[in-house]
């Protein structure tokens, strides 16, 4: 067992009452028709889209908030998408710029006020006519283009492919107490918190393209140069689509959930999605099954290692070796599980689903060391940059930050974020597994994916469930490791 500056007896292994964890009725979800058209000549993507909007919180409400999180590439925008170290790789041909307008937003026949609010130009906010009541819903027409940049993200253009991710007006997520959550973008860490939705989605698109997308592809028809593809999505917190002229497919299954690789420069795609239907295997065994019948890996540019949606993946052409490769191919499956499926809000308890994710991946090796990735490496390499990055902080700054459980604002630096959030939440993981043992540990992961299903958990929520299924008051643990109390030795 590692050994850490506090003393186990701090959180006497006591028996917690457990007290709910989240509904355990059926919410009603809120539903996307989306009608998009994407203009290879121009790079924009027009679309219509009708939000049958569920208020599934216990307050009557007289407004709704959206996030329009391509206005975080517009040009003149005050917090950069990305890092200045970031910058080059990003921009391969030079600086470029991308946003949303919004032009009409109705309800019924009727025009409804909205503006488009914040700092940073990224919240539209709309005034109903109405006010809406609990489990009442209303129905939301909102007319948007988008412009892409070319840049090598999330959303935008590049060389090979097209990436449409985050590029629609979503629900910002309501808070009781708080209300809606209506967080920036930022170039730390993936800056989302969503409500999982039922999703129709209709587009079209130059023929030459394929399309790789979250939801199920149920048709795809050509006609006069353009294909159009009619996709649904039931109960998924989020929709992206991937298009690119140079895509080959190389398909597998795993129980009854088809996996579909998506690439154009791998150079090995069996052992690819080989390593995909692995970590399926894998996570179904550890967590819990995967509750959908498709899964995307998709090869892009993309400037950090890979990306996360439901029933999508991103995984970036950039990387130099075929290790990495297949680690980023199982972290962002991990995802699935941890984000997709089980959520948090991610602008401001980022260790949550990314500390647990990369957690989650050192135990896919765990569970497969015939692939000659060995643990205890993996966890010992964690331990090491951890420590370093603590030691060059310490020395250069006279002081560290290493708490865990802040807002993708309060990180400095990109490095502070990966190692207080990735390489800690490591750290933390698996001190926890030592401590409660195997069998305890893993019935938490469990306990932890049935109960917060399609919902989107606190770090309380965390908390109680691990300590409800280990039987122990793990309240201080936690809150040791994520207030910066743990020092590693």
């Amino acid at each position: 067992m590692k050994k850490f500056a506090f003393v186990l007896s701090l959180f006497v292994l006591i028996p917690l009452i457990f007290v709910g964890c989240g509904q355990e009725n059926e919410m009603a979800l809120s539903n996307y028709f989306l009608n998009l058209e994407y203009q290879e000549e121009s790079h924009t993507l027009n679309g219509s889209e009708m939000v049958e909007y569920v208020n599934s919180s216990d307050n009557m409400l007289t407004y709704l908030c959206f996030h329009l999180y391509p206005n975080a590439f517009r040009e003149g925008q005050e917090n950069s998408i990305v890092t200045v170290a970031s910058r080059d790789k990003a921009y391969p041909n030079g600086l470029s710029y991308g946003d949303i307008s919004v032009n009409k937003v109705s309800s019924e026949g009727e025009d409804l006020v909205y503006e488009i609010c914040g700092d940073a130009l990224n919240i539209l906010k709309i005034t109903l006519k109405k006010e809406l009541y609990p489990d009442e819903s209303v129905k939301i027409n909102i007319n948007f283009a988008v412009k892409l940049a070319n840049i090598n993200h999330r959303l935008g253009y590049g060389n090979g492919a097209i990436n449409l991710g985050n590029f629609y007006p979503v629900a910002c997520v309501y808070e009781e107490g708080i209300g809606f959550m209506t967080s920036p973008y930022s170039s730390n860490g993936d800056p989302f918190y969503s409500d999982v939705a039922n999703y129709s989605v209709s587009i079209s698109y130059p023929e030459k393209f394929l399309l790789a997308s979250s939801g199920q592809v149920l048709s795809e028809k050509c006609q006069d140069g353009l294909k159009k593809a009619q996709i649904e999505g039931k109960k998924i917190r989020d929709f992206c689509i991937v298009l690119s002229d140079k895509f080959k497919t190389v398909s597998s299954k795993c129980g009854n959930v088809n996996i579909n690789y998506f690439y154009y420069n791998d150079p090995s795609p069996e052992q690819s999605i080989s390593i995909a239907s692995k970590a399926v295997e894998t996570f179904n065994n550890l967590f819990g099954m995967y509750p959908y019948t498709v899964l995307n890996i998709v090869e892009t540019n993309f400037l950090n290692g890979g990306m996360e949606y439901p029933n999508l993946v991103m995984v970036s052409d950039d990387l130099k070796s075929s290790a990495d490769y297949s680690y980023v191919i199982v972290h962002e499956l991990a995802h699935q599980w941890w984000y997709g499926v089980v959520g948090n809000d991610e602008y401001n308890h980022a260790w949550m689903d990314e500390g647990l994710t990369e957690y989650s991946t050192l135990l896919f090796y765990k569970e497969n060391s015939d692939l000659g990735v060995k643990f205890e490496d993996l966890v010992s390499s964690a331990n090491k940059s951890y420590k370093l990055f603590v030691d060059v902080y310490t020395r250069v700054n006279g002081k560290v930050d290493t708490s865990m459980d802040r807002s993708l604002a309060k990180f400095d630096t990109e490095p502070e974020y990966v190692q207080c959030t990735y390489t800690k939440g490591v750290l933390m993981f698996n001190s926890l597994r030592e401590t409660v043992g195997d069998k305890k540990f893993y019935k938490a992961l469990k306990d932890y994916y049935k109960r917060f299903s399609y919902k989107n958990a606190s770090p309380a929520d965390m908390i109680a469930s691990f300590s409800s299924s280990t039987g122990y008051n793990l309240e201080s643990f936690f809150n040791s490791w994520l207030n910066g109390e743990v020092k590693v030795l």
